[in-house]
């Protein structure tokens, strides 16, 4: 297999067909959560294809919780907006999520907690889930699992599947807690065969059982896709919406034979990373936006001494500490320019969950082959969104190396000036490689050197690999009519919702085309150009209330009728109605 190969996405592109959507909400503390990931399990192991979501409160305890699957037989680009199931465990959560319920959608509540007004519109199935688990199993914890067991039998999941993710999850509590949550999920079952009518009310066809298919959400996603790249160090500080990562490669990096710090802070954590790299590994780490603020110094220090790092971003809504565990993509203007004076990074944005993986292997190999740092910029959606797809071939990787040096001699250049902008490194202990990597601009060899026209040289050499990289950036996500005169360009997880948005205008006879670069900067001109020079009209999606690939992409070609803007800024993603409307909108605008 060629060297060269950047490796690229599996093609979810197949339109959906009739599929479920069901949302459990309650208060944080009764297990909505965990709930919602047992179902989700259950449900990919029968061969559904889902797709998930959650949200969680930023108090440290209480606050309102949801968790959200959609199933069906296809690969799913992104949640519907209306609900087909809700299970309310309280008052708050029918009243939150009651009015996303669908006409003649189903709600399952706690009768115990709460009694919903009579609605002739949607079926109302009364469970007492509290009841059930506090005064017939005397196991008020197990409430949840009721819920699973009322969910599994409306639904026909498979007993002996939710039997085995109950033992999983539980066996660490002993058998005596397995148990009882067993006898809680039959609780639930029994309660549904009893009581309520014997078939669903829905149904949807699953897909083939796979063998190959995996479930995972973002940062698990990108967590495997680090290891797979052949990261061996890891230091970092906990941060929302980030801290899964540090936590999964916590437990499999010393596995593998890595070392993972926890810092005292981000900007600690950047340094050991940039010094792990100077001696030879593979280094990153993972933050989220108040993080990536405080690593901004040491950045300028990567890309000065040319010392390749990954840094991951789950971006979060902001400014200053913001809305902790709420959606926003509004972080790429410090990722692509924040810092003092020119400095060079790449910054990659994967599309869905699957591509978090792809991505994470890219980083490292463009920042080992150019020696900078590359930032990573997922977000809340990818982060906690659960998906399946296929096994990726380990075996037929990429891999990337750094331009190894091999002095002969006392005088080594390490930061020699040539045609590509990439010069040899040398690792500590190499004979005659021995350098200082400094952050002061420096002359070939790294002595420090102040004069004009050596910063001119020497700037000039760093941005050459900087535009080389660009010809390298993955292949964007593309889909609809290459042919019609209107384009969207968008990026990140928002990639999913207008490429769902398509298909649905498409049906009403609006044809479009869109483009998700996956290297966010630079800009590579061989995709986003070529794009915006055969539309006539081209509007930017994104969540963030500033434009910032808006402006970034204005900054650098001049369309001769400017960019449309699509925003949602409020702390979530776009909603699939709003997003048709917008863009319909927009469409009826610019003809």
């Amino acid at each position: 297999m060629s060297r060269r190969r950047i490796l690229e996405p599996e093609c979810l592109l197949a339109m959906v067909q009739k599929t479920l959507q069901i949302r459990m909400a309650g208060e944080s503390g009764e297990g909505v959560l965990s709930t919602g990931e047992l179902i989700t399990r259950a449900a990919a192991r029968a061969g559904y294809r889902v797709l998930t979501s959650k949200t969680n409160p930023a108090e440290i305890k209480g606050g309102h919780a949801t968790f959200q699957v959609c199933l069906g037989p296809v690969p799913l680009l992104e949640a519907k907006d209306e609900l087909d199931v809700l299970v309310a465990f309280n008052e708050e959560a029918w009243q939150k999520s009651g009015p996303d319920l669908r006409p003649g959608g189903l709600l399952i509540y706690d009768s115990a907690s709460f009694q919903p007004p009579q609605d002739p519109e949607r079926s109302q199935y009364a469970v007492p889930m509290t009841g059930i688990a506090r005064d017939r199993l005397k196991f008020g914890l197990a409430k949840n699992v009721v819920a699973v067991g009322v969910v599994a039998a409306l639904f026909d999941l498979d007993r002996e599947v939710l039997c085995e993710l109950i033992e999983q999850k539980f066996s660490h509590k002993g058998a005596e807690v397995v148990a009882r949550n067993l006898e809680a999920l039959d609780a639930g079952r029994d309660y549904v065969r009893e009581v309520l009518p014997q078939e669903a009310l829905f149904s949807v066809e699953a897909d083939r059982r796979s063998p190959t298919r995996m479930l995972l959400n973002g940062n698990q996603a990108l967590s495997l896709g680090f290891l797979a790249a052949g990261c061996s160090f890891f230091a970092g500080y906990p941060i929302t919406p980030a801290s899964d990562v540090m936590e999964f490669l916590a437990v499999q990096l010393p596995r593998i034979g890595g070392v993972l710090i926890q810092a005292e802070d981000e900007i600690a954590s950047l340094g050991m990373v940039l010094g792990a790299s100077y001696t030879g590994a593979r280094a990153m780490t993972a933050t989220s936006g108040p993080g990536l603020s405080l690593m901004v110094e040491m950045l300028g220090l990567a890309s000065m001494a040319e010392i390749p790092c990954v840094i991951l971003d789950v971006q979060r809504a902001g400014p200053s500490t913001g809305l902790p565990t709420r959606h926003e993509q509004s972080d790429l203007f410090l990722a692509a320019v924040g810092g003092h004076g020119d400095s060079q990074r790449l910054v990659l944005a994967p599309t869905s969950v699957a591509d978090c993986f792809v991505q994470a292997v890219n980083a490292f190999n463009l920042a080992e082959r150019y020696q900078v740092p590359v930032l990573v910029l997922s977000d809340t959606v990818l982060a906690s969104r659960m998906t399946d797809f296929e096994r990726p071939d380990l075996a037929n990787l990429p891999r990337w190396e750094r331009l190894e040096a091999r002095p002969t001699g006392p005088d080594f250049e390490r930061y020699q000036i040539t045609e590509s902008g990439i010069s040899p490194m040398s690792l500590p202990g190499t004979p005659f490689g021995q350098y200082v990597a400094t952050g002061l601009e420096h002359n070939p060899r790294g002595l420090p050197r102040y004069d004009a026209a050596n910063h001119a040289a020497m700037s000039d050499k760093r941005f050459r690999k900087f535009s080389k990289a660009a010809l390298e950036a993955p292949e964007p996500f593309r889909q609809g009519d290459p042919d019609s005169e209107l384009g969207l360009l968008t990026w990140g997880s928002t990639a999913g919702a207008v490429a769902s948005a398509l298909q649905e205008l498409e049906r009403r006879g609006v044809r479009l085309e869109m483009l998700a670069p996956r290297m966010l900067w630079p800009l590579p001109d061989h995709q986003v150009g070529e794009f915006l020079e055969r539309k006539k009209r081209v509007a930017v999606v994104e969540c963030n209330r500033t434009g910032q690939m808006a402006t970034l992409v204005a900054s650098r070609y001049n369309h001769p009728f400017g960019l449309g803007r699509i925003n949602v800024y409020g702390g979530a993603p776009f909603r699939q109605a709003e997003l048709v409307q917008k863009i319909e909108e927009w469409c009826q605008h610019v003809r």
